[in-house]
C-alpha cells in the first residue's frame, strides 16, 4: 500500500490542557510524516461547514461553541495506511469507552472534549485537507528515517 495523507485536528481541549506535544509525539512515534500544520481559531461558519454532517443533532450548537472557544491545530500527516492508523490511535469518540493505549483512552475526558479529530476515509481526508490548506501549504520533503520505517515492498 502506498503512502497516503490524512487530516488531523487537535481540538481546543488539547490546547487548553497542554497536550499538543504529547499527541504530536505519539503521531510521530508511529512513523507518520508531518506535511502541514496550521494553528487557527474556527469561525462559526467554518465550523458549521466542517461539522455539517452533525447539523440537526441536539449536540450541534454546543459542538460549534466548543470548537470556536480556543485555537485548534490542523495537521496533514502522511504514512502507510495513514487514515486507518490515525483513527485507531485516536480511539472511540466517547473517551470513557476508548481503549487504554489510545489518545482518547489515555488522555480524553468526555465525548465532546475528546482532544482530536481524524478523517474517516481517504475521500474525507482529501476534502478536509482542501478545506484548511492550500496545495502550496502541504509540503513534501525527504526524511532519512523513512528508510527505517517501511521497506520498499510494503509501499507497493
Amino acid at each position: 500500500m502506498a503512502l497516503e495523507k490524512t487530516f488531523v485536528m487537535l481540538k481546543p481541549d488539547a490546547l487548553q490542557r497542554g497536550l499538543y506535544g504529547e499527541i504530536i509525539s505519539r503521531l510521530e512515534a508511529k512513523g507518520l510524516k508531518f506535511r502541514a500544520a496550521k494553528m487557527f481559531r474556527f469561525t462559526p461558519q467554518l465550523c458549521r461547514e466542517h461539522y455539517a454532517h452533525h447539523a440537526g443533532k441536539p449536540f450541534f450548537p454546543k459542538l460549534v461553541e466548543f470548537m470556536c472557544s480556543a485555537p485548534v491545530l490542523a495537521l496533514v500527516l502522511e504514512g502507510k495506511d495513514a487514515v486507518n492508523q490515525v483513527r485507531a490511535m485516536c480511539g472511540a469518540t466517547d473517551c470513557g469507552k476508548a481503549a487504554p493505549g489510545t489518545i482518547r483512552g489515555d488522555l480524553g475526558l468526555s465525548v465532546q472534549s475528546n482532544l482530536i479529530h481524524a478523517s474517516d476515509s481517504r475521500e474525507t481526508a482529501e476534502a478536509e485537507i482542501a478545506r484548511f490548506f492550500t496545495k502550496e501549504e502541504v509540503t513534501g520533503y525527504p526524511r532519512q528515517a523513512e528508510k527505517s520505517v517501511h521497506s520498499e515492498d510494503e509501499l507497493k
